[in-house]
């Protein structure tokens, strides 16, 4: 969530100056030292760069609509089900009493694989459109959009 938000920050000012962690840091409500390590990651797989000097910051290494949501996920160790994932979850044990034979291992890993494909299909550029126009592409992609999910009021 933090990760993408400063990731918009960056993309809405696309074309500008270079945007700094304190801009970042207060447009959010975050802390300049939490923006900085979250920057300080994206920076290091590519997703963004730094300049230097009085008017530095950081901005998109690629334009928007070039940065998938997944990538930022994928940069910021957000998968669902990494590949460690039965590894970590052995209970006492040091490995899962159910590593060879797991019958929940394709389900995470059929959901993980279905997460990574929509993801990729929506930019930085997509999340900066009107929510009726990013519902429309995610809804044209056939997935569900809960109805219950309150409009942001701002």
């Amino acid at each position: 969530e933090y990760g993408l938000r400063c990731l918009l920050q960056l993309a809405r000012a696309s074309g500008g100056d270079p945007v700094s962690i304190a801009t970042i840091a207060e447009r959010e409500g975050l802390g300049p030292e939490y923006v900085a390590k979250i920057l300080g990651v994206l920076r290091s797989v590519g997703l963004i760069e730094s300049m230097r000097g009085a008017r530095g910051g950081y901005r998109l290494a690629r334009p928007a609509a070039e940065v998938s949501v997944w990538e930022a996920i994928d940069a910021l160790g957000g998968r669902f089900f990494p590949a460690d994932y039965c590894k970590s979850h052995g209970g006492r044990l040091e490995a899962c009493v159910h590593s060879m034979g797991c019958a929940m291992r394709p389900l995470w890993k059929w959901i993980d694989d279905t997460l990574e494909q929509g993801l990729r299909s929506v930019s930085l550029a997509d999340l900066l459109q009107p929510r009726k126009i990013l519902e429309s592409k995610i809804a044209g992609a056939g997935i569900a959009i809960p109805v219950a999910v309150p409009e942001e009021t701002s």
